[in-house]
């Protein structure tokens, strides 16, 4: 039996919905999974709480999405900050259960596009250095090494992603 939430070959094509505030706790949860994927250490992650809790009002104000499998539970999560003509990817996580089934780059298209339709020009993603490669095969670039919003004295790899009229530029979601 599988876990709740999970993603089969079946249901690859996960629907994406609005986050829904009740789902704010568990949200965080996944963050926090999917950071811990990539083998950080408890002392590390209890860094990064504060900056992986999706709260309930960022949810209110739209900017919150997730990828839900057939069970309607989210396997994977984006945030944006959207800030005059700019938006800041400010998470995208991936549940380690649904990771390699094109959740991420679905998740990374939605997010691009729904920043274009809400008038920005570019969109920010500071970037997991075990995520960089996908943000650079997302047609995203590397503009400069910027400080970690969690911790203090890390630096991370910082992508900007210019968007196009009418969509996004590189962005393709097969």
């Amino acid at each position: 039996m599988r876990s709740p939430g999970t993603i089969t070959k079946r249901d690859s094509s996960a629907r994406i919905r609005p986050a829904r505030t009740e789902e704010a706790d568990a949200l965080s949860a996944l963050c926090l999974r999917s950071k811990a994927h990539w083998g950080y250490d408890a002392a590390f992650l209890a860094l990064c709480v504060d900056s992986l809790r999706v709260g309930e009002e960022s949810i209110r104000g739209g900017y919150v999405f997730v990828a839900a499998g057939d069970d309607d539970r989210p396997v994977a999560v984006y945030e944006l900050a959207v800030a005059n003509a700019a938006a800041d990817l400010a998470k995208l996580f991936v549940d380690p259960s649904a990771i390699g089934r094109g959740i991420g780059r679905r998740l990374f298209a939605h997010a691009a596009q729904r920043a274009r339709a809400t008038g920005c020009h570019e969109m920010t993603i500071l970037s997991d250095p075990n995520a960089a490669a996908f943000y650079a095969a997302m047609g995203a670039t590397f503009a400069r090494m910027a400080p970690s919003d969690a911790v203090p004295g890390r630096m991370l790899p910082l992508y900007r992603l210019v968007l196009a009229s009418g969509g996004v530029a590189t962005i393709t979601t097969s």
